[in-house]
């Protein structure tokens, strides 16, 4: 089975600019995160993945 990648909602792509994050969850127990410009991916576990959002929503990667 391959990945299908969704774009960021937060995403404003721009062809002159096409930095995106892209998302694929359709794989049972697995997340892989692509860069849209290099096409480079990192794999989650789906909890891994479940705890980052978590930890992003309470600004645990925020950079001051």
């Amino acid at each position: 089975m391959k990945f299908e990648f969704r774009t960021s909602t937060k995403c404003s792509y721009d062809n002159s600019d096409p930095r995106c994050v892209e998302v694929a969850t359709n794989l049972p127990g697995k997340v892989a995160v692509r860069n849209s410009v290099t096409g480079k991916i990192v794999l989650f576990t789906a909890t891994e993945w479940t705890d980052f959002l978590a930890g992003a929503k309470v600004g645990e990667f925020d950079v001051s």
